[in-house]
């Protein structure tokens, strides 16, 4: 028998970053993903601390980008790279009540930190408004990190490729097949509706579609620019173009209508001729307070799950993280905003 403090299930964002938080402390895991492409591992890697449609901003939006860019500096120490692509969001106006709400909002005390009051007029696309820069955003290199994050578990012995088998769980015993745990978290994304120990927490799936075009004519490696979708580059003449939001077409296949959504508004700002190389989906998990969903089984004491992190995967994963060791291990109570049991009142 092999004997870890920790088992995690899942191969997204939330699992990486736990398991970050269990390196750090030293605490022995073995982490079983499937090999699948997850939502994370398709999303498009965006850092952004504004609502971009309303020019607002988010529950701890600072303190998760602050604990973020820490986080990384911490992953750089074991894998040798740095994952943060310095390349800021800037939001194309649709109009001149745009740009006046963008300057009225930056005087907030809330806002005054992410939205830049200087207005840019970018090349090469259709921005008559001009932009507004979002300060503090930037990318995650989404691919590398997961691959190279995978690898190095894998050279530590630490990661199983292979489905989790639920039936084979015994948690009275704390055993699965022949490894015994001390705690099981499951970061399952909505892989979590097969899962019979959580599979009526309250998250629902947003399907999200993107695709990889390639452009007659380029734009700056520096600058990631939003109007409905993002539009970013990725490198070996790619660039991405994304994503879309669908709750009701949750079937398991490219959706044509999303496709064309999309050649329809990158068609509204990039006025050159472009060229679609693939396109993708993943299944955000969502949850209709847009908080996470963090706790322990009502029954099994040593089992937990970290679940829906929306759109906001990458924020959400990093900073709540911390909140799931501190709870597991120190006994920290869990915010009743991210609590499972905040669905139980």
């Amino acid at each position: 028998m092999k004997n870890v403090e920790y088992i995690i299930v899942g191969d997204g964002y939330a699992a990486l970053f736990f398991a970050h938080q269990l390196m750090k402390h030293n605490q022995s895991f073995i982490i079983f993903s499937e090999g699948r492409k997850s939502a994370s591992q398709v999303s498009a890697g965006i850092i952004n601390p504004v609502v971009l449609k309303k020019f607002t901003t988010f529950w701890k939006a600072q303190e998760q980008i602050d604990f973020l860019k820490t986080t990384l500096h911490e992953i750089q120490s074991y894998t040798g790279k740095n994952y943060l692509i310095d390349a800021a969001i800037h939001r194309i106006f649709h109009d001149e009540n745009e740009q006046k709400l963008w300057l009225k909002k930056s005087d907030n005390e809330e806002l005054s930190a992410f939205l830049d009051k200087e207005f840019r007029h970018l090349g090469i696309v259709k921005n008559d408004f001009g932009t507004g820069k979002v300060d503090q955003s930037a990318r995650l290199d989404v691919n590398n990190f997961f691959n190279d994050l995978f690898g190095y578990f894998e050279n530590q012995s630490a990661l199983v490729k292979e489905k989790f088998e639920y039936a084979k769980l015994n948690p009275s015993d704390s055993s699965y097949k022949n490894i015994t745990f001390k705690h099981i978290v499951f970061c399952e994304g909505m892989g979590v509706k097969e899962n019979p120990y959580f599979s009526e927490i309250q998250v629902n799936a947003n399907k999200g579609h993107h695709i990889k075009v390639k452009l007659s004519k380029g734009i700056p490696a520096n600058v990631t620019i939003k109007k409905k979708h993002f539009l970013f580059p990725l490198g070996n003449d790619l660039y991405f173009y994304g994503g879309t939001y669908d709750r009701e077409q949750l079937h398991h296949h490219i959706d044509n209508s999303a496709v064309e959504q999309l050649v329809r508004g990158l068609s509204e700002f990039y006025p050159y001729d472009f060229e679609i190389s693939d396109a993708s989906f993943g299944f955000r998990p969502t949850v209709k307070d847009r908080r996470p969903i963090i706790g322990r089984h009502a029954e099994h004491k040593n089992m937990y799950v970290f679940n829906g992190l929306g759109a906001r995967g990458i924020l959400n994963g990093c900073y709540f993280s911390r909140s799931l060791y501190d709870f597991i291990e120190n006994s920290i109570p869990l915010h009743e905003e991210i609590s499972i049991n905040r669905f139980n009142k």
